[in-house]
């Protein structure tokens, strides 16, 4: 069985510290380091990494052992919300493996975790509790919202000390599908229209469904950062479409996009077919698809 796991931490600035945390998981055998995306406005890294089930869990303790070497949440500052060194350790179940498989993968994570001396919040399919489900409810407020509730006894730790230390922070562990992260970067300065996007086309304040948002600044530019939860509900050409729609209707246009990690191939054919407008595209009709397949025959 196959694992997708797809930490993101609270460093984007410093390439040495990003490179000594990278490589710690890279060291790990069997684990395998698929993509890194880093965005020094965010100060936040997205690090792919795949393997069998022992492998990606080794991967994540080494992950977290390096995440507490080498940063300091007490001075970390960035665009985006965190509530951790290590903020959010989602695992994906690949090739032979089920949701419950990752389930089982996350909740044995979030004891390792917690023995190393961060507290550990469940989530997704491996939540404890159906209000720690969704990550945004998890990490909302970032530390300090964390800090504010963490003696409430429906907020306590899954695992880890029941308080948190300033330079470590909290980490939600989870088990999910796929998801795609994509941002649309706006032709104006002015976060407000993004913060206004945002709340138009999200789920939560009665906007597309499967799709979270978020309107930040971004190298000087408004960006509307989101994810797309369930590509049956909503695909990325729908993302982006209602995004330009209701930047529009606020005098701003669409200035580029941009994919943060990986995507599964079904979200690049999702775009193709809907922009190219064809009829049918599967991924028989990918030349270097067709070439693996023939390939494992």
């Amino acid at each position: 069985m196959l694992f997708e796991a797809v930490p993101n931490f609270s460093e984007a600035r410093d390439e040495q510290k990003i490179s000594r945390i990278t490589e710690a998981v890279r060291a790990v055998p069997g684990v395998r380091v698929l993509d890194l995306h880093s965005d020094p406005d965010h100060n936040r890294t997205v690090l792919t990494f795949a393997g069998e089930e022992d492998a990606v869990l080794a991967g994540a303790v080494a992950l977290a052992r390096a995440c507490a070497a080498e940063l300091d949440l007490s001075v970390q500052t960035g665009q985006h919300p965190r509530m951790g060194v290590l903020d959010v350790l989602p695992f994906v179940p690949l090739e032979a493996a089920t949701m419950e498989d990752a389930v089982r993968l996350a909740r044995r994570a979030g004891e390792l975790l917690g023995a190393l001396g961060f507290p550990v919040y469940l989530y997704g399919a491996a939540a404890t509790s159906a209000h720690r489900r969704d990550l945004p409810d998890v990490r909302r407020g970032g530390y300090e919202g964390v800090a504010s509730r963490i003696d409430h006894p429906s907020w306590r730790p899954d695992h880890g000390p029941a308080g948190l230390d300033p330079r470590l922070g909290a980490v939600a562990v989870g088990a999910r599908p796929f998801l795609v992260a994509f941002n649309a970067y706006l032709d104006t300065q002015d976060v407000e229209v993004a913060h206004a996007v945002a709340r138009e086309v999200r789920e939560r304040d009665g906007g597309l469904p499967a799709l979270r948002a978020l309107g930040l600044e971004v190298g000087g530019r408004a960006q509307v950062s989101m994810n797309l939860t369930d590509l049956e509900k909503t695909s990325i050409p729908m993302a982006l479409e209602a995004v330009r729609a209701a930047a529009a209707r606020r005098g701003a246009a669409v200035e580029s996009t941009e994919l943060v990690g990986l995507a599964p191939l079904e979200a690049i054919l999702q775009t193709a077919r809907h922009y190219l407008n064809l009829r049918e595209l599967e991924a028989g009709h990918v030349l270097e698809m067709r070439l693996r397949d023939v390939s494992e025959t």
